[in-house]
């Protein structure tokens, strides 16, 4: 979303999809059609108060979105509006329809960098940046059965816009998810010190993955160094600006943007310490892990 609002081209089709349409002949909808009292509750579920007072529907939800486009609150509330139209609940006994108004409003989106994803079982208004390798981790914690990986990305992810300090606690809560994972799933106790600098040591002993290492390229031992920092640096800004601790008078805010890399590197760096882990059991006879 730009930082001016909501394009014409996504504020029509959501018009479409929430109101379903005016209900005279035509094409069918692709949305479920809305009566004016249905209307208001669900407008006013997202935060925007919205008054047919016989008005016709179409009409009037388009002006009340556009009036909300205006300011930036009523910005956060359009967008909880998208999520909530998409929200496979409405749509128990029409999955289809259901699909349909999501790939309608992506359609719209996605030119302007952001897109509704499926996050657990809710869809979500994401930037466009967080994708593959983010699916690659969940598809992977799926695979190994790291459910408390999965549920800390998906919180991680679902609140990168609307708080972006618990983003980052939530960032942070995947990386030392994973390490302790794979320390079980090793067989191996964890560390005396559990945050996330102590985990980090832990996996890159058993992992093999130390920069100290004389048997691997410069190259590589550099990206390690950086790995292992990455993972610190996380939990120094969880420290410092997640939501995990108290706060005295002067608060360091975060914003999206921090949040956003923080995830990015949260995922980059706990997907390569799962498949480290996987190739180690696979070629275990090789003596490799590199």
């Amino acid at each position: 979303m730009a930082s001016s609002g909501f394009s014409i081209s996504i504020i029509s089709a959501l018009v479409d999809v929430v109101t379903g349409g005016s209900g005279t002949s035509g094409p069918p909808s692709i949305g479920i059609y809305r009566s004016g009292p249905t209307l208001e509750m669900f407008l006013g579920a997202a935060g925007i108060e919205f008054n047919l007072a016989g008005g016709s529907r179409v009409p009037s939800v388009r002006e009340a979105l556009l009036i909300q486009n205006r300011t930036e609150e009523g910005q956060i509330a359009i967008k909880k509006l998208i999520e909530q139209v998409a929200d496979p609940r409405e749509y128990l006994h029409a999955r289809e329809k259901g699909d349909a108004v999501v790939e309608n409003l992506n359609q719209r989106l996605r030119p302007e960098n952001c897109e509704l994803r499926l996050i657990g079982s809710i869809y979500r208004l994401l930037p466009l940046g967080i994708g593959s390798v983010a699916d690659a981790l969940k598809n992977a914690a799926e695979k190994v059965d790291f459910d408390s990986v999965k549920l800390d990305f998906d919180r991680a992810i679902e609140q990168a816009d609307q708080d972006p300090e618990d983003a980052v606690t939530a960032a942070c809560s995947t990386v030392e998810s994973v390490f302790k994972c794979l320390l079980d799933e090793m067989g191996e106790q964890y560390p005396a010190k559990q945050d996330i600098g102590g985990l980090a040591r832990a996996i890159e002993d058993h992992l093999q993955l130390s920069p100290g290492r004389n048997d691997i390229e410069q190259d590589i031992k550099q990206i390690l160094g950086g790995l292992a920092n990455v993972a610190r640096g996380i939990g120094s800004l969880r420290t410092h600006c997640g939501d995990a601790h108290g706060k005295g008078k002067k608060v360091r805010r975060l914003d999206s943007r921090i949040a956003r890399l923080a995830i990015h590197a949260a995922s980059t760096s706990s997907l390569f310490y799962i498949e480290t882990w996987q190739r180690q059991q696979k070629q275990k006879e090789s003596g490799k892990t590199i």
